[in-house]
């Protein structure tokens, strides 16, 4: 299993909103991230600072980044880009994180 992790951010007033969008996620999505090999997905908040911390472990990489290209995550990053930053793909803004430590 490989672990992916990174931050985003949620604007400071969105963060209600941001749980309520997540509770539950579509479950559109939920098949894509079974079907693509998705396993342990977390995302945590900082309250103080807006940053979200995401955590999801994935059976390949190619399969990871292949859901970027599904027409339900394009529909959830655009539902989504009015209470986060977003690129112009409207794909949320995210810097990932290298593992440097893990154990079971």
């Amino acid at each position: 299993m490989i672990r992916k992790a990174a931050f985003m951010q949620v604007n400071p007033d969105k963060h209600r909103e941001y749980e309520k969008r997540h509770s539950p996620i579509w479950k559109e999505l939920q098949q894509v991230f079974n079907e693509h090999g998705v396993h342990n997905y977390s995302i945590f908040l900082d309250k103080e600072t807006s940053h979200l911390f995401a955590y999801v472990e994935v059976e390949s990489e190619q399969r990871w980044e292949a859901i970027a290209q599904t027409d339900v995550c394009k529909k959830w990053w655009a539902y989504m880009k009015d209470i986060m930053p977003s690129n112009p793909d409207n794909s949320p803004i995210s810097k990932s994180l290298t593992e440097v430590f893990h154990i079971d």
